[in-house]
């Protein structure tokens, strides 16, 4: 809930499908009546509502601490006078964490709740609709994370879907990229690194945009990927990491080794000076080929094989890895320095970029390609290929004469959860 204009709208029915609004409506109206069906007060209906995921075989949970936040400032009704009322004290809240993981096996009857609420349904009807996206869409993006990060076997992943959704959710999109990889690495002992792109993604926890140069400013700078480099270097703060952008004229062997040559004197002259701010702008963090699916880099001989040829693939990365590790052996540099040349050149990474998905990545990694990081787009923000991920919400018990009933549609039953947490 980002401004004020926000919580009236939602307090309003306006995120809402309109089929909720029309049964708060209906309850309070019932509720100002006295109206009463099988001697129940309707209008006053208090119930038990569980929220759950389905996706198999689990999400990785994102979106509760924004819902709690919507309960807290929304749940509630108008008065005749049009005064809002806020009810979240009246009514009783569990929750799990984000971050848990939460399995579903695909059957609806034996589900595992992450938000359970219990209260007059008219406090709380209307913002299913804003509740169930915001655990949808934060759950989708982070277990796409998990599953890349999975793929890569530890590696950092870039985040890079920037571009594929409106700017807008930027921030939710980030904070479900840091709460996977933060789940990935408790259950697994790792420390892969968050890596956003955009200050927005960034915006929940303090994270900062970072990223390479572009294609764009390669071209600003007449094609010159080695001039775009140094500027790049003698400008940028050096806690920014220094990734060249390779392909631009489909020689990524050739421009990888150019740019080392011309960065590595600037960086051997402030080490031999003691200046370690100055070596820190030349240091060269890594390389990033982005090569087009439909064209094969000059260094990747034809095979006819197009997975094989084309795009960034195994024989290109092994290339580069090859001409980064050896490029110091044709330096002219002094005897003494040739250790400290040949390790410049091979701490620099390969970070990978076009088109991978956890598939690709997968196969990379049974081949043992020599990537060192993935920068991975739009298939962390897919909803398809067998992977939905849906979350629902169903009453499941209704208080009548004091007592907590069972109640619920066919296919549907009261589940219990025992990492929920009472919210208070």
């Amino acid at each position: 809930m980002e401004t004020r204009q926000d919580i009236e709208q939602m307090r309003q029915g306006y995120y809402t499908d309109a089929y909720f609004s029309n049964t708060t409506a209906i309850l309070a109206h019932l509720a100002r009546e006295g109206y009463a069906f099988q001697g129940v007060s309707v209008g006053d209906i208090e119930v038990e509502m569980q929220f759950f995921p389905r996706r198999q075989p689990f999400v990785v949970l994102v979106g509760v601490d924004e819902a709690i936040q919507i309960l807290r400032e929304c749940a509630g009704f108008y008065d005749l006078a049009g005064n809002f009322v806020n009810t979240f004290r009246e009514l009783e809240v569990e929750a799990a964490r984000d971050g848990a993981l939460i399995p579903y096996h695909g059957d609806s009857t034996d589900v595992t709740p992450v938000l359970k609420l219990r209260g007059k349904y008219r406090y709380f009807g209307q913002l299913e609709t804003p509740i169930l996206g915001i655990l949808t869409e934060g759950s989708r993006v982070a277990t796409n994370v998990y599953h890349t990060i999975t793929a890569a076997r530890g590696k950092d992943i870039l985040f890079f879907p920037a571009r594929f959704a409106h700017y807008k959710v930027q921030p939710l999109h980030g904070l479900a990229y840091k709460t996977a990889v933060d789940a990935y690495n408790r259950l697994h002992r790792t420390d892969s690194r968050v890596f956003v792109s955009t200050h927005a993604q960034g915006a929940y926890f303090g994270g900062r945009g970072g990223g390479t140069i572009s294609h764009a400013s390669i071209a600003c700078f007449l094609g010159d990927t080695v001039e775009t480099m140094l500027q790049f270097c003698r400008i940028m703060p050096p806690d920014v990491p220094r990734i060249a952008l390779i392909d631009f004229h489909n020689d990524c062997v050739g421009e990888a080794r150019k740019v080392l040559a011309a960065m590595f004197p600037l960086y051997l002259e402030a080490v031999l000076c003691g200046d370690e701010h100055k070596a820190a702008m030349y240091r060269l963090f890594g390389v990033r080929p982005d090569t087009a699916g439909n064209m094969r880099d000059y260094s990747v001989e034809p095979t006819g094989d197009k997975e094989a040829d084309l795009g960034v693939n195994p024989r290109l990365v092994r290339n580069i890895r090859h001409a980064l590790d050896t490029a110091h052996e044709s330096w002219d540099v002094a005897k003494e320095h040739r250790p400290l040349a040949e390790s410049y050149c091979r701490s620099v990474k390969i970070v990978v970029t076009g088109g991978f998905d956890a598939v690709r990545i997968r196969r990379f990694e049974a081949e043992d390609v020599p990537v060192d990081m993935y920068g991975v787009g739009s298939s962390l923000l897919e909803n398809a290929r067998g992977a939905t991920t849906d979350f629902t919400a169903d009453i499941v018990r209704v208080k009548i004469a004091g007592v907590w009933q069972p109640l619920a549609k066919q296919g549907r039953q009261p589940n219990a959860n025992p990492e929920l947490e009472v919210i208070t």
